[in-house]
């Protein structure tokens, strides 16, 4: 594993946003969803393209926190503009799982 410094990681800003609208992603390649994400007052509502359809309808996911990466480019995902990358975990069959915050925290709060 390469390491990286603390400087790097700084560099990444990871934030938690509330999930406000879900939308079927039939352009995809892989299933998936159209989030789009409120990251509060500052940041605003993003859009991503998430894989999380195994897991999860679109009610389950509106009004969830998430933890996702705001300061990538933004990238051409089929015929969406991916604002943001959502961030989860495979499990033992390659599903994604959310990463979530365990309790409420403000919207945009940077991970740390």
């Amino acid at each position: 594993m390469d390491t990286i410094s603390f400087d790097d990681f700084l560099r990444v800003e990871l934030r938690v946003g509330r999930i406000v609208d879900v939308a079927e992603f039939p352009e995809a390649r892989k299933p998936a969803y159209v989030l789009h994400v409120d990251f509060g007052e500052d940041l605003g509502v993003k859009k991503s393209s998430a894989q999380l359809t195994a897991l999860y309808k679109p009610d389950d996911l509106i009004g969830k926190l998430v933890v996702a990466v705001v300061n990538f480019p933004r990238k051409q995902v089929g015929p969406l503009m991916s604002e943001c990358l959502v961030t989860g975990f495979h499990n033992e069959h390659g599903e994604v799982a959310l990463c979530v915050p365990d309790h409420p925290v403000p919207l945009g709060t940077r991970l740390l």
